[in-house]
């Protein structure tokens, strides 16, 4: 039986929407790196692959919050090779996760991330395999970055290093008292590699940027809030309580149907990362899929009036 008119332009506009949410997947999914600008992910895995130790751990509630761990105590969880490998995993993993809403990142026992373990820095100290590696990382936090998940970084104890680059991939940071974020990389005689300092100048400006990196300054709570780099910090320094205390900072703004936050998050990342007019551009496709959706439908119902 032929098609109405009506069913026609529906179906038109299920494939035009369909077409729009896979051209936004690509583009969150894209590497930034390739074979032409000497990017060779294959080779720098397997090199990561023989600096084993920790474990990121990865649980997904419920209410669309996932949590992120940092797991290896003994080095105040710094990333092994291994663990670098699991992050990206675990993005991929987050990526596929429809229902999701929002992420926690924190690091087990008290403290955040003292950056890279030292063992593997030494081990791959070519200035090839540590540009790998640093396209690799910046890789993996950049797809961290533009998950469709509002993200928050529970800071607790040190943020070091790599593990301060880490926070700046979140959309906010929570920290507790007597925490601390630091760049350090000056002492080591570098500069970050894994697109700390491109995202610190969003964050918090040039001129702060500059000071933090150059004086290699530690920041606790109160600066952070000053900066701008920090939303708030928490009456708890206990880790159960830090980490309840921090979901329920976050939940007031995963409420409400998935498809809605995860929209609200791609559009600000649009406007955040691509030329106004392509920016435009994407909020419109977006908007595309939440108009006349469920949550569009059920809202003129509960509120058929303005107030």
């Amino acid at each position: 039986m032929p098609l109405t008119v009506t069913e026609m332009a529906a179906s038109l506009g299920k494939n035009l929407l369909q077409t729009a949410k896979k051209r936004i997947l690509q583009q969150r999914r894209a590497s930034l790196y390739t074979g032409a600008q000497g990017y060779h992910e294959e080779l720098i895995k397997k090199k990561l692959q023989q600096f084993a130790g920790g474990s990121i751990n990865l649980s997904k509630e419920d209410s669309g919050i996932g949590i992120l761990s940092l797991n290896n105590l003994k080095l105040m969880n710094a990333f092994t090779g291994t663990m670098m490998l699991e992050l990206q995993e675990r993005v991929t993993e987050l990526e596929n996760w429809k229902d999701g809403k929002g992420l926690i990142i924190y690091g087990a026992g008290n403290t955040f991330c003292s950056g890279s373990d030292l063992n593997a820095v030494k081990a791959i100290s070519n200035s090839q395999d540590g540009m790998n590696m640093c396209m690799f990382m910046q890789n993996t936090l950049t797809r961290l970055m533009r998950l469709p998940l509002i993200s928050v970084a529970l800071v607790q104890g040190k943020a070091v290093g790599g593990g301060a680059e880490l926070t700046t991939a979140c959309d906010f940071r929570l920290m507790t008292p007597g925490s601390e974020i630091r760049f350090v990389h000056k002492h080591m005689g570098l500069v970050p590699g894994w697109g700390g300092a491109a995202r610190l100048v969003r964050l918090v400006g040039s001129r702060a940027a500059l000071r933090l990196l150059s004086g290699a300054m530690g920041v606790d709570p109160e600066r952070a809030l000053r900066l701008g780099l920090s939303e708030e910090t928490l009456s708890s320094s206990d880790e159960t309580r830090a980490l309840e205390e921090a979901r329920a900072w976050l939940s007031q703004y995963t409420e409400g149907p998935a498809s809605v936050i995860r929209a609200v998050k791609m559009v600000v990342t649009a406007g955040r990362e691509l030329p106004v007019e392509d920016a435009l551009r994407t909020e419109k496709d977006i908007f595309g899929t939440v108009w006349g959706g469920p949550a569009n439908l059920q809202a003129l119902v509960r509120r058929p009036k303005h107030k």
